[in-house]
């Protein structure tokens, strides 16, 4: 059933599953529908290979089909076969779902993919798009009203936004759930802000923050080493950060087991 859903989307073709269309979009959508089952929809034919067909190479594969081979024919495409396997979409490469098929150019697809070669489809609401506008973001595409963010629903038309896990978020959302602590200050690393990664572990990318443990040099362009969460300039500080922490632990540790002045 999920794989039905995803090839042949109800939506698609049927106005019923898009409560929210406007009256000249469902009049689209009705003409849309009716003209791609007229011109493209088919039904692939599973036969044995008849024996005229002896030998002939498989549509997509060209591998040689003998007489009697389990084939698919497809009546919009001529005097074709395919093997079972081969009769798949073009751009999915996913297998039809009880053979049925969009023609396109002598190619075969899947519904989906074959509506979309004319109307974008939404990101959101996975309609397809009949409104004379819709946003583009991210090489996709949505409805005007459904480009929102994930967490708040704020339109983001004409907004600064940021894309989590492929759905855009405004600014203020993703700082107070998304944004990422520094390792050295701790404050988030904002939307604004540009970030340096290094080993999973972020850090604002400004000087005060992306430098040396040590000596405090700016990293950021050079290179550097890391240690236990650290990072430093060179192996120097590295070493300097190492003596300089266990004589502070050691110190921390005499002070600690310093008897008190009035025992």
């Amino acid at each position: 059933a999920r794989a039905l859903l995803q090839q042949l989307p109800p939506q698609d073709c049927d106005e019923r599953y898009c409560p929210d269309l406007a009256e000249e979009e469902r009049r689209q959508l009705r003409a849309f529908s009716a003209r791609r089952r007229r011109e493209a929809l088919g039904q692939g034919l599973a036969c044995p290979v008849p024996g005229p067909c002896h030998g002939c190479p498989c549509k997509k594969c060209g591998r040689r089909l003998n007489k009697g081979d389990p084939g698919i024919s497809a009546s919009q495409l001529g005097d074709q076969f395919w093997h079972p396997s081969c009769f798949s979409c073009h751009f999915c490469h996913q297998p039809l779902v009880d053979l049925i098929y969009f023609q396109q150019d002598g190619r075969i697809y899947c519904g989906r993919h074959h509506a979309e070669l004319f109307r974008p489809r939404c990101a959101s609401c996975d309609q397809l798009i009949f409104m004379e506008e819709c946003i583009e973001a991210e090489g996709r595409r949505w409805h005007p009203e459904h480009f929102c963010c994930l967490e708040c629903d704020e339109p983001l038309r004409g907004q600064r936004y940021v894309m989590c896990s492929g759905r855009p978020c405004c600014r203020g959302c993703f700082e107070s759930l998304f944004a990422e602590p520094c390792q050295a200050c701790g404050d988030p690393i904002g939307a604004d802000s540009e970030e340096a990664t290094h080993q999973g572990l972020h850090w604002h990318a400004r000087a005060a923050c992306f430098c040396c443990s040590l000596c405090r040099k700016p990293l950021r362009g050079q290179p550097l080493t890391s240690c236990r969460g650290q990072l430093f300039c060179s192996e120097t500080c590295s070493l300097g950060w190492d003596v300089s922490s266990t004589a502070s632990d050691s110190s921390d540790s005499a002070f600690a087991s310093a008897p008190s002045p009035n025992s």
